[in-house]
């Protein structure tokens, strides 16, 4: 990693930066055929894919009693860690339930109301690193919303991750399923002698899951297709080095895909930065896999010519986590409308909110979040519209009606409004 200028990037190094790719292309046929073989065969496919992507032989699917034991059997301290995040993550997502509502306009009564899904299945990522984080953030909110069904799919080993279990089992999912990868997501959308076909299918993933996701859009909805994690930091020349490369480098654990980005205007600033970056490396457990990441083309410690310009390419950049380490932190806040978690001041490391702030994690990558928000209570509820006229009330509109029917073709529309006023 290295200090490179805003004004110097080519399109190509730009193009790196703002047209971050989650990868499905290249696995788009692959996974169809999976998601179609899971969708004609059931469980037996789950098992032979299990033995084939995870060299793991499944007996039972459903390991929903596992998830019970994990919770008695996992160390005190680190089910008190689950309990209390999870107690943060349902009290920031019980802000976020919707009320029903209804208003007079003009004798009109209209309101909305609001109902949960039905059903929801979460995936739970597994593999190079598992995550009981992703588990709290999928379920609770759907269970706050309040889905009857939500069910979970995690990637089957010898002994499925005790923790993620444990975590299953506290943000309150009512069956667990040990299957991964695009099958998980097949299974969840489709269902099997096992599995239940649920409404919807969230939660993050590899490529082959997001692409999975694609595939079964329409048939289930989705929450996003999400890509490697990302983050960017905007930093002034007060932002301390050592806490900006430690987010960066924090970042850069999770994947070699992973896009981390400083910007600032300060040159010092800059170099220091990258300097720590490589000294916090430097040892760790998943040193080679931060490294991959930190020499990414989408990576970089970036020099802008004023907060202005960095400004500008942070919101261009949107990223899916943003930290903003400066002075003016909510002025350039408001500056920046494209993130999809904000972390403001030296105290506010994204690992808090990927852990046991309340936010959620489950966040929109590669510059979606200009048009979608994270995972919410929002996702797991429909709204309907509901609506009562009086005579008077629709004989206020009935002109406009009736005008607008008949401009439109649609004679028996504006007849229905006609009709009610026929003595």
């Amino acid at each position: 990693m290295n200090v490179r200028t805003i004004a110097d990037l080519g399109p190509d190094e730009r193009a790196a930066f703002f047209d971050r790719d989650a990868g499905v292309d290249a696995v788009r046929d692959d996974v169809r055929d999976i998601v179609s073989q899971v969708h004609e065969e059931g469980d037996v496919a789950l098992r032979r894919f299990a033995e084939e992507f995870d060299d793991v032989s499944v007996g039972n699917i459903d390991i929903t009693d596992a998830a019970e034991r994990a919770y008695e059997e996992i160390d005190d301290d680190v089910r008190e860690a689950i309990e209390d995040a999870a107690a943060n993550i349902r009290a920031f997502h019980k802000r976020q339930v919707p009320e029903d509502w209804r208003d007079d306009f003009d004798g009109r009564e209209l309101g909305r109301r609001f109902r949960p899904l039905d059903s929801a299945g979460v995936y739970a990522p597994g593999g190079t690193a598992a995550y009981p984080s992703s588990a709290l953030m999928g379920v609770i909110p759907a269970k706050v919303a309040g889905v009857e069904h939500v069910a979970v799919a995690t990637p089957p080993a010898e002994e499925v991750n005790p923790v993620t279990l444990a975590a299953i089992h506290v943000a309150g999912a009512d069956a667990v399923y040990q299957v991964g990868g695009a099958q998980a997501i097949a299974a969840l959308a489709y269902g099997t002698e096992t599995v239940s076909s649920t409404d919807i299918v969230v939660g993050p993933g590899n490529r082959w899951v997001t692409a999975a996701k694609a595939e079964v859009r329409g048939d289930a909805a989705i929450d996003f297709l999400a890509g490697p994690s990302e983050v960017m930091v905007v930093a002034d020349g007060d932002a301390d080095p050592e806490l900006v490369a430690a987010d960066l480098v924090a970042q850069a654990e999770h994947d070699e895909n992973a896009s981390v980005v400083a910007v600032t205007d300060d040159a010092d600033l800059a170099e220091q930065v990258v300097d720590a970056v490589d000294e916090q490396a430097d040892g760790r457990e998943r040193e080679a896999v931060i490294r991959a990441a930190l020499d990414n083309d989408a990576s970089g410690v970036l020099l802008a010519r004023s907060m202005s310009e960095a400004v500008l390419f942070a919101e261009e950049y949107a990223a899916e986590h943003l930290s903003i380490q400066a002075a003016d932190d909510e002025s350039l806040l408001e500056r920046i409308p494209s993130a999809g978690s904000v972390f403001l001041g030296p105290y506010s490391p994204v690992a808090a909110g990927d852990y046991a702030t309340g936010t959620n994690h489950v966040l929109p990558t590669g510059g979606s979040a200009r048009v979608s928000g994270g995972l919410s209570v929002d996702t797991f509820v429909r709204s309907t519209t509901v609506q009562r006229l009086s005579e008077d009330s629709l004989d206020d509109i009935s002109d406009t009606i009736t005008t607008l029917a008949e401009a439109e073709g649609l004679e028996a529309h504006a007849e229905s409004v006609r009709k009610r006023f026929e003595e």
